[in-house]
């Protein structure tokens, strides 16, 4: 009777690891590759899927996620026989199960492998200055070259960066050197030009101001000559009026031409008497004449009254 329990407890144990062995569950992105007596027979998809015990067999699961490899860094000669350390990073992703299971052994392994070729065929074929001026370049070549030898085994790479540069001890100390010469150069070309530019401001700065200056003593010499001819022009006002008074006070004191001979003889005396003495030759008649004339231009005609007598 225990023999039977024993046998049953067996058996039931035995259904429940089949039942579990049969039972796969596959995550969301990611792929089962199930053979069945050796011979592929399916993919199993993400979800609950059912296999046969001991018939049917996992031989590899594949992420079918973008997968990185970080390649370690290794040394390459470039074309002007530099020796330099270079890794970098390649990005890809398995777009066929079928053929990454059986067309290749360890994907991994095989793109580092392959990533190291096609690193020092690129870089043999560059010097050092294109190395490091040129990744974009690089990383383009090596995914390119990598995609094309990885095609059959079904996997895509989608992108290749290019992580570490690094030159011998030597040359990294040469290329510092010529940085810094290069930093100074242009230093020192940045301070010719702020140098020139203030020169040339300055100079600007002199120029208007002379303009300015030259400007103002011409709008001076203007203001001055217009002070002088308003000067002018306010003193022969002065004459005028002051003839006109003497002529109108002539008038009002009705003299005839005796008169006026009479007082240019006083006139003359007093000159005469004064320490400026100025001779001037000249006839009574004449001097009769000349008193006539300045009546006539006056235009005013004195007529000959005797005197203490009013005028008719």
């Amino acid at each position: 009777m225990i023999a039977t329990y024993v046998v049953l407890a067996i058996i039931v144990l035995f259904v429940i690891i089949l039942v579990v062995s049969s039972i796969k569950i596959v995550n969301q992105n990611e792929v089962l590759m199930i053979e069945r007596l050796g011979k592929f027979h399916k993919k199993a998809q993400s979800g609950l899927n059912l296999i046969l015990p001991f018939i049917d067999r996992v031989v590899n699961r594949i992420d079918l996620r973008t997968q990185v490899i970080d390649s370690p860094p290794q040394s390459v000669i470039t074309k002007d026989n530099v020796s330099i350390s270079i890794d970098a990073i390649v990005y890809f992703r398995v777009t066929d199960p079928y053929n990454a299971t059986y067309q290749i052994e360890d994907v991994f392994r095989a793109l580092e492998y392959l990533t190291a070729t096609n690193l020092r065929d690129v870089i043999g074929s560059l010097d050092l200055d294109e190395t490091l001026s040129s990744r974009e370049q690089i990383n383009t070549r090596l995914r390119t070259s990598l995609d094309e030898a990885t095609d059959p085994w079904g996997v895509k790479v989608e992108r290749v960066e290019v992580k570490n540069i690094n030159p011998p001890a030597d040359i990294k100390e040469a290329m510092e050197k010529q940085m810094r010469a290069e930093r100074e150069k242009r230093a020192a070309i940045l301070t010719a030009e702020g140098e020139k530019q203030a020169a040339i401001t300055q100079a600007e700065g002199k120029k208007q101001a002379a303009i300015l200056q030259a400007e103002a003593v011409k709008e001076a010499n203007i203001r001055r000559a217009e002070g002088e001819a308003l000067a002018i022009r306010q003193i022969a006002d002065a004459d005028a009026k002051r003839i006109q008074m003497i002529y109108d006070a002539l008038r009002a004191a009705n003299l005839d031409e005796r008169m006026l001979a009479l007082k240019g003889i006083e006139a003359f005396e007093k000159l005469a008497n004064s320490d400026n003495k100025v001779f001037v030759p000249f006839e009574s008649t004449a001097v009769m004449g000349a008193f006539g004339g300045v009546q006539a231009l006056l235009g005013q005609q004195v007529t000959s009254t005797p005197p203490g007598k009013p005028k008719a």
